[in-house]
């Protein structure tokens, strides 16, 4: 298990829920995992789940109720609320309907379960965001379709964000990092390159083209800081308003 963790770049940990169904795996991982096994990664799929062959793929604007095994849900709850720091098993595994050794007994640490919680939302937002941009046409286009997803996703899935934003800090080497790579590299670099594209087309005006683009990310990517679906703005209003103002920021020719 560690050979494998360590060859498809995950923690232990995170790998363990995986294989024990506690955490989804993204495509590119699930990709990795049959070329590492020499297997078809329909056949690392649940063996008694029969995927329909006909079934719709799921957009990058969809988000269905997030569904995680109650001690990754009550884990996601406790470090919102009270910090990594300040959360404690007993806390989680009070959210979770658990005692406390039944959430050691898959998970061995806090820390395992915050890589698991981190792994799960840099793989779905790295997704989501090469679904978006895959739809654009030219550097604006493409800059727009980002810019919408990263909005929808810190909006919907906040609490995800809020930790992917708050908690980085809390994790331990090698899982650091390697997600703050994912998180901040990945995804700032597709917003980096459209901006760049766009200055060289004459399309976009801004001098600063690399600093702009980290603003438009930056100002996404607080979302949760502030954002309440009890309040007066929907995620989509959200990613409109938000459209025009890194579209705004870049200068981009309207």
């Amino acid at each position: 298990m560690r050979e494998t963790a360590q060859a498809l770049g995950v923690s232990i940990g995170t790998w363990s829920a995986v294989e024990n169904g506690h955490t989804r795996i993204g495509d590119d991982r699930l990709s990795a995992a049959a070329r590492l096994f020499g297997a078809d990664p329909k056949q690392l799929r649940a063996p008694h789940t029969v995927v329909p062959t006909q079934a719709p793929a799921r957009s990058w604007r969809d988000f269905p109720p997030l569904e995680l095994a109650p001690p990754l849900a009550g884990a996601l709850d406790a470090f919102v609320e009270l910090g990594y720091h300040g959360a404690s098993i007993r806390d989680i595994a009070q959210r979770a309907g658990l005692s406390a050794p039944g959430v050691y007994h898959h998970w061995p640490t806090k820390q395992h379960l915050l890589v698991a919680l981190l792994d799960l939302t840099m793989d779905d937002l790295l997704e989501r965001s090469r679904a978006a941009r895959a739809e654009g046409d030219g550097p604006v286009e493409r800059l727009t379709m980002l810019v919408e997803c990263l909005s929808l996703y810190h909006t919907h899935r906040r609490q995800l964000g809020f930790i992917g934003s708050s908690e980085m800090r809390s994790l331990a080497e090698p899982d650091r990092t390697r997600i703050a790579a994912a998180a901040h590299q990945d995804v700032q670099h597709m917003v980096d390159d459209e901006v760049v594209e766009g200055c060289r087309r004459g399309l976009m005006a801004t001098p600063l083209p690399r600093e702009a683009a980290r603003a438009v990310v930056t100002m996404c990517t607080a979302l949760p800081q502030w954002w309440s679906p009890a309040g007066r703005y929907s995620p989509e209003l959200i990613a409109s308003q938000y459209v025009d103002f890194a579209l705004d920021v870049v200068r981009a020719m309207r």
